[in-house]
């Protein structure tokens, strides 16, 4: 087996994940390479894009069981880590984003407390500072009147300022990867793209890579320089542009998704007869 690059963030090599021992796996031997990048993981749900997220968390309940040739973070084998290791790096080398703010965050703590809590946890300062880092950090993801954010609660702010707020919670610490789950499926479209843009830009900042998990594979398309498309906890192909796509579930996908420029009075449904027909090839 040859080394993995420098550059490369997570090495992921055959992985699979079975819930329970006679199950079909919700992941099966996946394989890929995250390096300071924009990797969108796209398919329909079902498909394993979150399960596979999870699994290089560490994150999926004891009934999940992970198996792989390699999985390493920065050349730290992750399987081997014992979970207090894991706790160092979650949320602070590594960053999950989940995709509704409204059942990530906690709803009985203010905002300034809860980004605050990111600073003391992971960088270990003291809590005036840490209130500070997280004002300066909530300014940076185009919150205005920060004091008065600050103070309120979940429930009182829009869906889109949630998500701001996880943002900046999550790359707080500057992680070195980031792992965004359906990051824009819980808000309005004309917040969407704006919240794209700010991910995009802080994660270059910080020279991360970026795993952008989603349905919508034209969204998916415009962000991402790589796409990685899912079927039954497959991997079933890899692209950097749509006008690449091959395999039938792709095609199905794209053809799934409405089309500006292209309006059809009647979207197609995927042809699972032609997809599964792909899939029991040799």
């Amino acid at each position: 087996m040859h080394a993995p690059d420098q550059d490369t963030i997570l090495s992921v090599k055959n992985l699979s994940v079975h819930f329970g021992r006679y199950a079909k796996p919700a992941v099966d031997g996946v394989s890929f390479d995250l390096k300071a990048e924009r990797l969108g993981i796209v398919g329909e749900s079902g498909s394993g894009k979150s399960t596979l997220g999870r699994a290089v968390m560490r994150l999926l309940p004891p009934i999940g069981r992970v198996t792989a040739d390699t999985l390493t973070f920065d050349g730290m084998p992750l399987l081997a880590a014992r979970e207090k290791q894991m706790r160092s790096l979650r949320g602070n080398r590594m960053a999950l984003i989940m995709q509704d703010p409204r059942y990530s965050l906690n709803p009985v703590l203010p905002i300034g407390k809860q980004v605050a809590e990111a600073a003391i946890l992971h960088l270990k300062v003291g809590k005036t500072e840490a209130y500070k880092m997280a004002a300066t950090m909530l300014e940076r993801v185009r919150i205005t009147d920060i004091e008065r954010t600050m103070k309120l609660y979940p429930h009182q702010i829009s869906g889109g300022m949630g998500q701001r707020v996880m943002i900046a919670m999550m790359l707080l610490a500057k992680p070195r990867m980031v792992i965004a789950d359906e990051p824009t499926s819980a808000l309005d479209v004309s917040v969407r793209g704006d919240v794209l843009k700010l991910l995009d830009e802080l994660v270059r900042e910080n020279n991360a890579g970026l795993m952008l998990i989603s349905h919508d594979i034209r969204m998916v398309a415009a962000f991402c320089e790589r796409i990685m498309v899912m079927y039954k906890g497959r991997v079933v192909e890899t692209l950097t542009t749509l006008e690449e796509a091959q395999h039938p579930y792709t095609r199905g996908l794209i053809a799934a998704m409405p089309d500006l420029k292209a309006p059809v009075r009647r979207l197609k449904t995927l042809d699972r007869n032609a997809i599964d027909a792909v899939e029991a090839r040799p």
